[in-house]
């Protein structure tokens, strides 16, 4: 690099002042928050009018531990639920196989059945609380259980909210929790998108996540340029089986990562808002609603330290007031000790405060993007716009996001990134506090959350019990009726809901899809 030379993680190079000769044209400093394209915020009066959503991801062990975290967040504040599940639930196995073996409660809540998810959300009325969940592959297994849960407890579906992640094509690039194929899947994906928009119409059908591909090692820019594709080859798969753009468009989300960089990270979400808009329009979008960019944001795991912990509690707070001056909708504060363990309840609770602190003592709240109009945040709005369009229209000649994924480019890309990052940091190029500097010897006494093998006992017991106690024949029929329904066009989710309430389990639904449709590797 150049003498004096500063650029960001996304190299993009950062003067040491900005003047006005730097800002973009004047119709974009006149733009209005709550009007296309949004790059302001998706609300009129944005935090004046409602706070983001405070939620925990929160999830270990059986359904009963996790329910017994669940009401103390409630109880100290936290407005929404979000569930992580482990990783045999996630790709589609009961704790009982033999691939779930040591990993059964260990990331997440395990969930093989209704009757878990009943336990999961017991004393929780769901018409009164907004859920996402962090699932893909088996997304639609998992709304189908909390479906039938809602109709247990007698709720009023079309008052039911929430979020399934539900984003297959990140999986493939990014994470692996993947089961069916490409084209199955996505074929899942539209089922759910059409018969949410009929018996579900205030849930989140999808949320395009470009959180697991920052964690990844993806730069600011390839984050949302590879999210961005993604949701318009969702858009595309949904236009092709005829669904409305301004039904559909409406409860599309988008899921984000909050890194250190403070400026990068506003200016990402306020370029990401702004590219959303003007790409769901190019699509056929006319309603502004199914234009808008709504998004839950994480603060950044890969950012969170095992040495010195505690500094994580700065870092994390530095992501939480880039969510909220980029304008998020729903924020997750992750907690000092995640680079450890699972989160314990006192580092959970400082996660919740923080965003507390930011959202009723910092101020930023009081106005809409305050930021804007600063030479420096505009200027990187949009060369942060400008370098994600050349990726997309990168991936645009390959043929869209399915084939660039099924090609290798986007899984190279990120790959090509975190190697960079990661040799910066090596070289010294790139300082991480008490990591290559400033460290001191550690003696690390923090408490850590462990999480018992003993816990697949548990949940095999529970799966025979289940079996010895439902109705075989009518589940027998179920997944004959789905394995056929899976071979044609109809929509798969209303066997899938009669399964699941008739008690099938998720491994059993997975199992006979995986038969007509294959396993992806």
């Amino acid at each position: 690099m150049e003498p004096n030379k500063i650029v960001t993680d996304s190299n993009i190079e950062v003067k040491s002042l900005y003047t006005a000769s730097d800002l973009p044209s004047s119709e974009i400093l006149n733009e209005k928050s709550g009007e296309f394209p949004f790059t302001r915020g998706v609300q009129k009066d944005m935090y004046r009018g409602r706070l983001w959503t405070m939620r925990q991801y929160a999830g270990f062990s059986t359904a009963e531990e996790s329910n017994k975290r669940y009401h103390y967040l409630l109880s100290q504040g936290v407005m929404g639920l979000s569930v992580a599940f482990d990783l045999p639930t996630q790709i589609g196995y009961d704790s009982d196989h033999s691939l779930a073996e040591g990993e059964v409660g260990k990331v997440g809540v395990a969930i093989d059945s209704i009757d878990d998810l009943g336990i999961l959300f017991d004393g929780i009325k769901l018409e009164e609380v907004s859920t996402s969940m962090t699932i893909n592959a088996t997304a639609f297994i998992l709304l189908s259980m909390y479906v039938a849960q809602a109709k247990r407890q007698g709720a009023d579906l079309t008052k039911i909210s929430g979020t399934i992640q539900n984003d297959i094509l990140k999986e493939y690039a990014a994470r692996g929790t993947y089961r069916f194929p490409p084209k199955p899947s996505m074929r899942i994906i539209t089922d759910i998108f059409e018969w949410c928009a009929n018996e579900l119409p205030k849930w989140n059908t999808i949320s395009i996540s470009g959180y697991h591909i920052r964690e990844a090692g993806s730069t600011a820019v390839q984050e949302i340029a590879f999210t961005l594709s993604n949701g318009k080859a969702y858009v595309k798969a949904a236009l092709d089986k005829g669904l409305d753009i301004n039904v559909f468009g409406k409860r599309l989300s988008f899921f984000f990562n909050a890194h250190n960089n403070l400026m990068e990270e506003i200016a990402k979400f306020r370029a990401a808002r702004r590219m959303w808009a003007k790409i769901m329009k190019d699509l056929g979008a006319t309603d502004p609603k199914a234009m808008m960019l709504r998004f839950h944001t994480q603060t950044g795991g890969s950012t969170l330290t095992a040495q010195q912990p505690h500094n994580n509690i700065a870092r994390v707070t530095i992501q939480t007031l880039a969510a909220v001056l980029g304008g998020t909708q729903s924020l997750h504060t992750n907690s000092f000790d995640e680079a450890l363990s699972l989160p314990t309840e006192e580092s959970a609770r400082i996660a919740l405060r923080t965003q507390q602190i930011v959202a009723f003592e910092s101020g930023v709240t009081e106005t809409v993007d305050p930021l804007a109009g600063s030479y420096y945040i505009e200027a990187l709005t949009q060369e942060i716009e400008a370098k994600a369009n050349e990726l997309i229209n990168k991936i645009d000649a390959m043929g869209g996001s399915v084939s660039a994924t099924e090609e290798g480019f986007i899984q190279d890309e990120i790959a090509r990134s975190a190697y960079d990052y990661q040799r910066k940091i090596e070289n010294n190029e790139k300082l991480i506090v008490g990591v290559n500097k400033f460290q001191v010897e550690e003696h690390n006494d923090t408490p850590v959350l462990k999480v018992d093998d003993s816990i697949r006992e548990v949940q095999m017991q529970k799966l025979q019990t289940l079996r010895n106690n439902r109705n075989q024949e009518e589940c027998d029929r179920l997944l004959k009726e789905l394995k056929g329904k899976a071979t044609g066009a109809e929509n798969l989710m209303p066997v899938v809901l009669d399964a699941v309430e008739s008690k099938c389990t998720l491994g059993e639904i997975t199992g006979a899809l995986v038969e007509v449709f294959g396993e992806y590797a």
